[in-house]
């Protein structure tokens, strides 16, 4: 199908560094080259026309030159990540890496849930290796996180509604994330007798600490968002900040914005090298 062979899935692979016993990875997509401030189509930067936005079956996906919008679109489903969604958020991922004047990225959920999670109904259904790459679902997972994580453009998590287990790893993925006052977190998977796979673990340390992610994947109680924002996951709940918070995002430089993304919790794809709970 059209989404199996999309041109432009794939990641860029990032570059290892050695730091005494410690190996990091820095996602090549976040380190933006000396010459990234060049023109549109100016020699040493490789770019795609911003005419050929690509169409997607289960995501909605827009591009103002600075700004975007990536839509998780199955409502109906509350937005749960089948593989053949997980292998359209690492295509729209990479194009959106291509797009030279593209500064921040609002992804959002259609309906009235952002993501319920890992769609457990469509298991049985994928036949072969996940269209998204890797073995299993888990590999999966993983790679449309890193995907997420690993493009230059800033990403910023738009979330109502439920966010559940892969939901939260999703919004996790992200640079920023906002929430509106009713958005219920939960992470279920210890109680399913699954592990919380994709690089969950990692990520949710680096964003709230190792004390607040154990009891929450152990427990698996729902959170509210007046508790994501005081674990920092999130800020004050007010739906209304991604459009002003993309614009100030937007109105940044082609270098600063990215580099601080980076920067404060050591964002690296390494945090997801196994993809797996621990």
């Amino acid at each position: 199908s059209g989404r199996e062979n999309h041109p432009f899935r794939g990641r860029r692979p990032g570059r290892r560094h050695r730091t005494g016993t410690h190996r990091h990875l820095v996602p090549a997509a976040k380190r933006r080259p000396a010459d990234a401030e060049r023109a549109p189509g100016a020699p040493g930067r490789e770019t795609l026309p911003m005419a050929d936005t690509p169409t997607f079956d289960y995501l909605e996906v827009a591009c103002d030159g600075r700004r975007a919008t990536l839509t998780l679109n199955r409502p109906e489903r509350l937005n749960a990540l089948s593989a053949a969604v997980m292998a359209e958020v690492v295509a729209a991922a990479d194009w959106f890496d291509h797009q030279p004047d593209l500064r921040v990225v609002v992804v959002a959920g259609a309906g009235r849930a952002f993501c319920a999670g890992f769609d457990i109904d469509t298991f049985a259904e994928t036949a072969g290796p996940p269209p998204a790459g890797g073995r299993t679902a888990a590999d999966a997972g993983r790679i449309m996180a890193d995907a997420l994580e690993a493009m230059a453009p800033v990403a910023v998590a738009r979330l109502h509604g439920h966010v559940v287990g892969g939901g939260v790893v999703l919004a996790a993925a992200c640079d920023l994330r906002v929430a509106s006052d009713a958005t219920i977190f939960s992470i279920p998977e210890a109680d399913l007798g699954i592990p919380l796979a994709w690089g969950g673990i990692p990520r949710l340390v680096r964003e709230i600490g190792p004390a607040l992610t154990k009891e929450l994947v152990m427990t698996c109680r729902p959170f509210d968002a007046a508790e994501a924002a005081a674990a920092g996951f999130s800020p004050p709940a007010v739906l209304s900040v991604p459009p002003d918070l993309a614009a100030g995002v937007a109105a940044g430089s082609d270098i600063g914005a990215p580099a601080t993304a980076s920067a404060p919790t050591g964002r690296r794809s390494a945090a997801t090298d196994s993809g797996s709970s621990k």
